[in-house]
């Protein structure tokens, strides 16, 4: 009685997990699993609720070869496809799927003729279709004991039945699915057709390649590289709006894309370069380490044969024609980065991707090439303006444009040239340093009246000084010397040779003296040229600052340190234009159609520039100078009334006053006079 109770509750047990294991695989059938996960888990439940040896799922071709899609501890010999027992198993496979009926199968059976079907193995076969909507997918197949009851083996038929019936509720939702991911691959084939044919700027359809393809094919990115001469340039990128061709990446990039385009072989690379040419390899690897591909096909993209072509007999096309037709137009780029999408999935949607690129950048070059293509655009978008409706508009504004234009060419007005300067007194005078030193003194200040010889600076010289303490010593010497000699002249006693050598000596002495005497005379001039004396009466125009810049440090011969300008009812004053030498050939050709005339100057004062004062120009001189930023400009010197400025201004005029004036000459029309800068900017730059 014990013992019944314990096998009772055994078979409890074990019927509790095979409803398990049906529930799970139930479960399973709801599940969105890959036909590879799917079919594992499903015979792993399958033999493990029979309590089988192994089992199998076979998918048999349209020519009837069977192909394992998941095996368990299936048999060596019906995985070789050239013994008998292979072959007699699988034309058993092709019974039950044509059949489309369950069955079992005894170890060493046969049937048929000579028993060409049958069951080579020592296990029981248990075989059932897995039907789908449109016939039998598979046919799963079970390694059962032989030894089992025929009813324990008809319950295996039923369960196996049971769960195909299952399993087949997975490849119904399954073949849905597939047909949904196709149908959603064509839609977006079909917009992505649409889109990249739309347009025929070739700039336009590089971008909607390289964005709308991307997404159809479900990669990372996609570039597309144009050709410029023998050469590729990266047009497009996804995801960016602009490329920066100077980028390290891109310029890798550009030079991959230039030698796959010139070997005309397509690139796939998946992370092996060993079969690889050298010149590409090298590129390779140096645009994977910048930006760390895992994956990437460069295929370069070549013009497309029209139907036209096609259709011509070979003998009758130009050679050159058929190599312009046999060229590469450019290169398609597809990166994997953090995707891994398989070669399967891959290939056929890069294929498509690369159709289409292929004629739509042809398209769009033949487009963009045609003569005078950007001309012809332009006047296609402004065609508007001459329909019916606009047209009153467009002949009003045309109208007045014209008239603006005419009023520019034919409105004739005074023409002039403009030009910067100073105003000055006639009468001025720099000053000079005359000997190297350092400034000591400062005797005067900015504006400061001064009288003709007051001193101005007191330079001293240390050099000159030391010279002077040593020509003075050695004139001491000397004149000691020479009073020694004369008083050896007479002494008593002397022989006539030491007469004449003694009076050699005086003599030799009394010259030396008088050298250097001279060179004191000399040296003290130079220390008169120390104290600089204004060369006139008149005003002292200093720089601002003069203390900071000239006191206790040194000058040079030659230096301007400051002006004293002669000032006075009776001095006149002009002005020093600074014409610039682009503008000074108006000048010129005024002077030539009129002759050597005066010259009319109008100008205005920087600190005054609400009255306006007029000259004549006396003076010009024939050679140029550089001068700031106006670069090489014509010094003129330009006569002025200046009791009339004196008495405009009501007061003392400053010397270095800034001033801007226009110089007469002539007339021309209003559009010349206003924009002759520009015009000779365009004759100089653009058509010299």
């Amino acid at each position: 009685m014990a013992s019944d109770g314990s096998n009772q509750e055994a078979i409890e047990n074990t019927k509790q997990q095979i409803r398990g294991l049906v529930s799970e695989i139930a479960q399973l059938s709801k599940s969105e699993l890959q036909p590879g996960e799917f079919y594992a888990a499903f015979m792993q439940k399958i033999v493990s609720a029979l309590a089988a040896h192994g089992g199998a799922v076979w998918s048999l071709s349209t020519d009837g070869a069977a192909s394992v899609l998941y095996q368990i501890n299936i048999a060596g010999e019906l995985l070789d496809p050239d013994s008998e027992g292979t072959q007699r198993h699988s034309k058993l496979l092709q019974v039950v799927a044509h059949s489309n009926e369950a069955q079992l199968v005894p170890p060493n059976s046969g049937f048929g003729e000579d028993g060409a079907i049958g069951n080579p193995t020592e296990h029981l076969l248990v075989l059932a279709p897995l039907v789908g909507d449109q016939g039998v997918e598979a046919v799963v197949e079970v390694f059962q004991r032989p030894n089992a009851q025929p009813a324990t083996q008809r319950g295996y038929l039923r369960f196996l039945v049971q769960m195909c019936e299952l399993a087949a509720e997975w490849v119904k939702s399954q073949k849905l699915r597939q047909f949904s991911d196709r149908h959603s691959l064509w839609a977006q084939a079909d917009q992505f057709s649409r889109l990249v044919h739309h347009n025929l700027d070739l700039r336009e359809t590089a971008y909607t390649i390289a964005n709308e393809g991307r997404r159809l094919i479900g990669c990372d990115r996609v570039s597309v590289a144009l050709r410029k001469g023998s050469k590729c340039r990266v047009e497009a990128v996804s995801g960016q709006d602009t490329v920066e061709r100077r980028s390290n990446a891109v310029t890798l990039l550009s030079k991959l894309a230039t030698r796959v385009m010139k070997s005309g072989e397509p690139l796939w690379y998946d992370g092996n370069t060993e079969d690889l040419p050298p010149q590409i390899e090298s590129v390779l690897d140096e645009y994977v380490d910048e930006s760390y591909t895992r994956m990437m096909a460069v295929l370069p993209l070549k013009r497309p044969e029209t139907k036209a072509d096609a259709a011509r007999d070979p003998s009758d096309v130009d050679p050159q024609e058929t190599k312009r037709r046999e060229e590469f137009i450019g290169v398609l780029i597809i990166e994997q980065i953090e995707t891994n999408l398989p070669r399967s999935v891959l290939d056929p949607r890069v294929d498509l991707v690369y159709e289409h690129c292929c004629r739509a950048v042809a398209n769009s070059q033949e487009f963009h090439n045609l003569f005078l293509m950007p001309l012809w655009r332009t006047i296609g978008k402004t065609a508007w303006i001459i329909r019916a409706r606009a047209l009153p508009k467009t002949i009003a504004i045309t109208s007045g444009v014209l008239a603006v234009l005419c009023f520019f060419l034919f409105f004739q007005v005074d023409f002039s040239v403009e030009a910067e300067g100073v105003l000055q007194p006639v009468d001025r005078h720099d000053i000079f340093v005359p000997a190297n030193g350092i400034v000591t003194e400062l005797n005067i200040h900015d504006q400061q009246t001064v009288s003709k010889g007051d001193v101005l600076l007191s330079l001293e010289d240390p050099d000159l000084l030391i010279e002077k303490r040593r020509v003075e010593g050695q004139l001491e010497e000397t004149k000691d010397q020479l009073s020694n000699a004369r008083r050896a002249q007479f002494q008593v006693g002397l022989s006539p040779a030491d007469k004449i050598r003694v009076s050699g000596q005086v003599q030799q002495l009394t010259l030396r003296k008088q050298t250097l005497e001279k060179e004191i005379e000399i040296i003290e001039k130079k220390e008169d040229l120390l104290e600089i004396r204004s060369p006139a009466d008149g005003q002292v125009v200093l720089q601002w600052d003069v203390e900071k810049t000239l006191l206790h440090r040194p000058v040079a011969i030659g230096q301007v340190v400051m002006t004293v300008v002669e000032i006075g009812e009776d001095k006149d004053w002009e002005l020093e234009l600074a014409l610039p030498e682009r503008r000074f050939g108006h000048l010129a050709e005024y002077m030539d159609a009129e002759g050597m005339g005066e010259l009319e100057v109008e100008y205005v004062l920087a600190m005054n520039p609400e009255h306006v004062f007029s000259g004549t120009v006396h003076r010009i001189r024939q050679s140029t100078q550089v001068e700031g930023e106006e670069g090489t400009v014509v010094p003129l010197l330009v006569k002025i009334d200046r009791q009339k400025l004196k008495d405009t201004l009501q007061g003392d005029l400053r010397p270095g006053t800034t001033v801007t004036g226009d110089i007469h000459c002539g007339r021309s029309s209003l559009g010349y006079s206003w924009f002759h800068e520009a015009i000779q900017w365009v004759q100089y730059h653009l058509l010299f």
